[in-house]
């Protein structure tokens, strides 16, 4: 008599990550793990245990600002690690803690506040000021400059072929994480199949943060331009807590086909961030992913503790 063979268990705990140089970082409940392909072909493994979300850092709208913060924080460290791997240099654990670490951190997040926040309120600011729209037309205007600033970022950054190959590392990133979801085998044949875009990967999360952001700005009472932008970057917490909920219910109910079709432009927006990865990528995603899983042998996780989106 055949015996019935049972599919494997779905997981209830969320993974997530990013890609890095040559590799792909995957944080769960537990820490996150680092896989870079060196030089040599040899995958090399570091992880990262973190203390888990409690009390009020994981109360709804609170949670997103932590979330964003620690994905930028520890999508640094993983990118500074990825870069010295990849070069063949010894990676020491200073990390983002030396001075040029710091500096580089600092100066990109600046540089993205002005280009996509400040930058797209103040040309908006000068479109209603030569044509005389009303207030609701320089917001709509602004929603559209800061998209259309996005987009082009990403297309012109993705004809770069080492962007690329990021890229394709996120595609794999976005792969093993399906595979983990769906009780599929964590192997590159299980994997393989599944697609390049995720519900919860943060480039859904660029998107949800325009949208939410042309609806909040819509209601600010400042009346002069500094206000405004002052304004927006006090509102940054806000922007971040109710984008990260709705990001999180969007891909908790994804099967619902109405949410699906509202949340579509998340994943259309992934075929510029995204693309097929090779097997050898996956084979460093999947390394990512079983360091990651192995972290939580030895910790207690909290029930629903949560990652980062893909």
């Amino acid at each position: 008599m055949s015996e019935r063979v049972s599919a494997p268990p779905r997981v209830t705990a969320l993974y997530g990550g990013q890609a890095v140089l040559e590799g792909v970082m995957i944080r769960g409940p537990a820490g996150l793990a680092v896989a870079v392909r060196a030089p040599d072909g040899q995958i090399v493994r570091r992880t990262t245990r973190l203390p888990l979300r409690r009390g009020w850092r994981r109360w709804p709208l609170l949670r997103g600002v932590f979330v964003l913060w620690e994905t930028l924080r520890w999508g640094m460290e993983a990118l500074w690690f990825s870069a010295t791997v990849a070069a063949g240099e010894i990676e020491t654990r200073e990390g983002l803690r030396s001075p040029a670490a710091l500096l580089t951190m600092a100066f990109s997040l600046a540089l993205a506040l002005g280009i996509f926040l400040l930058l797209p309120a103040s040309l908006a600011e000068g479109i209603q000021q030569a044509t005389g729209a009303s207030p609701g037309v320089r917001t709509a205007a602004e929603a559209v400059l800061r998209l259309g600033l996005v987009i082009g970022y990403l297309i012109a950054v993705g004809r770069h072929p080492e962007v690329r190959r990021v890229f394709a590392y996120h595609g794999a990133e976005h792969k093993v994480v399906h595979a983990l979801e769906a009780g599929a085998p964590l192997t590159v044949a299980g994997a393989r199949p599944f697609p390049t875009a995720h519900p919860r990967c943060g480039t859904a999360f660029l998107l949800t943060v325009i949208v939410v952001a042309a609806v909040l700005f819509a209601f600010l009472p400042a009346s002069t331009v500094l206000e405004r932008l002052l304004l927006r970057l006090a509102l940054l917490p806000a922007l971040a807590g109710l984008s990260y909920e709705l990001l999180w219910l969007s891909a908790r109910y994804h099967h619902l086909r109405p949410v699906s079709w509202l949340f579509a432009p998340n994943l259309w927006l992934q075929r510029l961030t995204t693309r097929e990865p090779d097997d050898a990528m996956l084979e460093v995603a999947l390394a990512a992913l079983e360091a990651a899983r192995a972290l939580e042998s030895s910790t207690e996780v909290a029930a629903g503790d949560e990652a980062s989106g893909p």
